[in-house]
């Protein structure tokens, strides 16, 4: 695959919410610990897939937290 020509650098997408969840993944971008650390050292190309990969984990997460929601009911039985 030929590699597309970036006039302007991939910025991190960092948030600033620097919190690792229970499998690892920062909270607020959703890297994991060595696409943090070795951000700086990675070709755009590598960067774009990071930023791929971020996106389907949070796809991931928030399908996951929608079918937790649908599952408790949303008024108690009183019965």
């Amino acid at each position: 695959m030929a590699e597309q020509l970036e006039f302007f650098p991939v910025q991190s997408p960092c948030r600033g919410i620097c919190q690792s969840d229970e499998r690892g993944y920062c909270r607020g971008c959703m890297r994991s610990r060595d696409e943090r650390f070795n951000w700086q050292k990675m070709s755009d190309t590598q960067k774009q897939e990071v930023l791929r990969l971020c996106r389907q984990r949070l796809l991931r997460k928030l399908r996951a937290n929608k079918t937790n929601d649908a599952e408790e009911p949303q008024q108690p039985s009183l019965f």
